[in-house]
This record gives structure tokens, sequence and C-alpha cells, in this order.
């Protein structure tokens, strides 16, 4: 009995697959990233380690960053699927071993019919075994393949949850950099007010004076009503910006973690080191994950052509019986029996060959996939390269119409108030600034944001890789035969 379930186990293990070769697609992306005037001049070199902490400098951000990876319910979904996916596997491979159980009886019999086995007509009896119940013997690789399936699922589960990691990373970054641009626009919507209440202090007692009309006074009043509507508006778009904070984050943010002004916060924001291959793109975790249901989808098909073939089950048994306990375990107590057993499907109406087209099908579908993601995170990165080629540009000319903004309304407040010009020339001059001054904390959101893009778009963050514990990047795995 022990040889022959060696025997099984041994052809199980060194049963051969019938699924394809996996050889990893070509790239369906251009080697290099895209030139021109929007596009900063890339060279072409291995990726240099980056993590979160080497983009996102400040400390408070990281603390916030470190809380939401402990308490985000979403990652908590993550890591209870990476465990389902985990025991699935777990599952599965158990297959490939035969499952082997103990037995033990006693039976004891009286009849008032005495026999010539048992003169006193009672009768005692004990067994004690252990078999294998419905192994399967793996010729062709039905299980292994099923195996490997479910370890490459598992696989992908990992990479998805550290996509969402690298997201959720992201997103608070994000969040964190709103909130700092809605306090600098609250702070410009205050100084808005604090000028036009002096505005309209002036207006008033040159009105009471004789020397200003009154549509001088209503004008200062209605650039006074829109400066405090929009404290207002800037007041709710500060809580729910804190509001969005907290369901990342999944805790109460601490006042003293967040930022107070966009400029202060902008300049935390680390670029990328300069020199990246297009090919870096295959370490992103959502094109592993991509990768590897592309694994499992290969894999599949060599459970489905197994299907075409016998299947050879075995059974067996080896235990001892005797009608005395003190003889139980003695040699001629001993007994054994094995049965193997052929099972193959003479008629399925083209079932089986339909089941190994459709496993083909599942291929091809996660080829296209495969290649989906990698095409949509060459557009992702590529789109934020355009952006910052001409992100710097576009800043230095916003600072330079504010600065021109302000000076400007300095002369025609101070020309105003000198007699020497018109309300209206202080009025276009005040509202200039005020929409000079707001493009410019857009701007400086829109470029801390493009380097949040870029981060996140890029998807290799070592410490992300680190803290998810996953399988090795299946750009570094020896190709499944």
């Amino acid at each position: 009995m022990r040889r022959a379930i060696l025997l099984a186990v041994g052809s199980a293990l060194s049963a051969c697959s019938m699924a394809p070769k996996y050889v990893r697609p070509e790239a369906p992306i251009p080697p290099s990233w895209p030139t021109g005037d929007a596009y900063l001049r890339q060279s072409e070199a291995a990726l240099p380690s980056v993590s979160y902490r080497d983009i996102f400098r400040d400390a408070r951000l990281q603390r916030v960053i470190d809380q939401a990876l402990t308490n985000n319910r979403d990652l908590r979904i993550a890591l209870a699927n990476i465990a389902a996916a985990r025991a699935q596997y777990r599952i599965q491979r158990g297959e490939l071993f035969p499952a082997i159980g103990a037995s033990g009886s006693y039976n004891y019999s009286h009849s008032n019919t005495p026999t010539a086995s048992s003169p006193s007509g009672t009768s005692t009896s004990f067994s004690a075994g252990i078999g294998v119940t419905g192994f399967e013997v793996d010729l062709f690789g039905r299980i292994r393949s099923l195996t490997d399936a479910a370890q490459n699922r598992y696989f992908a589960q990992e990479a998805t949850a550290r996509a969402t990691r690298l997201t959720l990373v992201g997103d608070i970054a994000g969040a964190w950099l709103s909130y700092a641009a809605d306090r600098s626009l609250l702070t410009i919507a205050e100084q808005t007010v604090a000028n036009a209440q002096r505005s309209v202090s002036l207006t008033a007692a040159r009105l009471k004076g004789g020397i200003a009309p009154r549509t001088d006074l209503r004008q200062a009043e209605q650039i006074l009503a829109g400066a405090e509507a929009d404290v207002a508006a800037q007041k709710t778009a500060l809580a729910q910006d804190i509001n969005a904070l907290q369901l990342l984050v999944g805790a109460p943010i601490d006042p003293v973690l967040l930022p107070g002004s966009i400029e202060e916060a902008a300049a935390t924001i680390g670029d990328l080191p300069a020199g990246l291959d297009s090919r870096i793109l295959l370490r992103r975790p959502d094109v592993v994950s991509a990768e590897y249901t592309l694994r499992a989808a290969n894999a599949q098909i060599g459970a489905a052509r197994a299907q075409l073939f016998p299947t050879l089950s075995l059974t067996g048994f080896a235990g001892f019986a005797s009608n005395a306990l003190r003889n139980l375990f003695t040699s001629n107590a001993f007994n054994y029996s094995a049965s193997p057993s052929v099972r193959y499907s003479i008629f399925n109406a083209g079932a089986a060959q339909a089941g190994v087209a459709q496993s083909e099908a599942q291929r091809d579908a996660a080829l296209a996939g495969y290649e989906k993601a990698i095409q949509t995170a060459f557009r992702e990165f590529a789109d934020a390269l355009a952006r910052r080629g001409t992100i710097g540009d576009q800043l230095a000319a916003d600072q330079r119409n504010s600065d021109a903004a302000l000076d400007n309304y300095r002369l025609s407040d101070a020309r105003y108030r000198g007699g020497i010009d018109t309300f209206l020339a202080s009025l276009v001059a005040q509202r200039s600034l005020y929409t000079a001054q707001r493009t410019l904390v857009q701007t400086r959101l829109t470029r801390a944001t493009n380097l949040v893009t870029l981060y996140r778009s890029l998807g290799g963050d070592s410490l992300i890789e680190a803290n998810a514990a996953g399988p090795v990047p299946a750009a570094q795995q020896t190709p499944q035969q």
C-alpha cells in the first residue's frame, strides 16, 4: 500500500502540463516617451528607486499617509480579498496530494444460538486502518494547471491590493493639496473683503461729501458682497476637504497635519528623477495584475485540454482486523487493498472541446486586457509628462500677471483716493487682481497635482511593494512552462 501511494504521488508531481508555454507579449507601446514642445527631454535609463516619501516630503503629509495605510477601509477590503485568494490557492493545491484518513472500529454481538465459531453466542471484532480516498493521479496535468491558475489569481489579487495602496496615497496627496489651495483662496477672499470694506467706507464718505456718485458706492458694495459670498463658499470647501481626507484616512485628521497655503504645500512635493524608460510601466501594479490574470487564463487552457483525456483515480486501504484486541496489530491481522480506476467520457456532445475553445477565448480576452492596461498606463504617464513640460511656463506667466495686477490695483486705488482717477478704474483693477490671484492659486495646485499624477502613473513605489508583501513582480519571474 505504501508503495502504491508513493507511486501515485510521484506520478502526480511529475505530470506533464498541457498548458501553452507562457511567453510575455511584446508591450504595445513605443520604447520611449513622446517628444516635442510639450514634453521634457528624457534620457533612456533604468528607473531609480522611488517611494512616496521621496516625492511627498512634508512630514505632516507623510503622517497622514501612514495613518491611512493603517485605517483605510478599501485597504481592509483588499487585504480580505488577498486572504480569500490565498485560501483558494491552498484549497486547489491540496488536490495534488492524496487525502489520507484513519479509521477504527469495535463490534460486539451476542446471540442465544451458539455457533461453531462462537460456542458462547458472543463475538467481538476490532479493526484499525488508514486509507486513501478518491485520489486523482494527475497524468495530464489537469490539477497542476488549475493550481497554477489559482496561484496566479492570488498573485493578481496582491498586485491589485498594491494598486489600491498606490491610488490611496495619490488621492490623499491630492486631497491634502486641495485643502491647501482652498486655504489660499480663503485668504485671498478675506483680503478682498477687507479691501472692499475700506472702499465702501471711503466711497460712502465721498458720496456724503458730494464728491462721488451713488453708482460708485453701489459698485463698491457689489465687490464686497461678492467677496463675502466667496469667503462663505471657501469655508464650506475647507470643511468638505477635511471630510474627504477623513474618509480616505479612515479616522479623524489632526488639524496640525493640515497645510496653511498652497504656496507652502506645493514646495514640499518633489519631482521624479529624470531618465525614465517606458518599459518601467510594466511594474505598475495594475499592469502586473493584468499579466497574472493572463498567466492564469493561460494555465486554464491546460486544465481544459487535460479534460479531453482519461482520468485515473486511486483508492486504497491498509489496516488490521482481529477478533481479539491483543492480536489486532500482529502480522496475521494485517490486510490491504488498492483500487485504481480509469474514467473517460466517450460522448459529451463536444462539451470538452468547447471547454478548450472557451478557455482559449478567455486567454485572448486576458491578453487584450493586459495590452490595454499597458497602453492606458503609457497614455496616463505621457499626458502627465505633457502637462509637466509646460506647467512651469504657465506658472511663471501667472505669477507675472498677479504681480502686475497687484501693482496696478495699488496705483489705481492711490489715484482714486487722490482724486486723480475715477472709481471705475480702481474697481476694474480690484477685480483683475482678484481673478489673477485665484488663477495663480489654481496653477500652483495644478503643478503640485501634476507631480502627484506622475508619481501615481509611474506605479513603482518601493515602500508600497514592501508593505504589500506581495509576490515577485511578473517581470522578474521565470515564465511557467
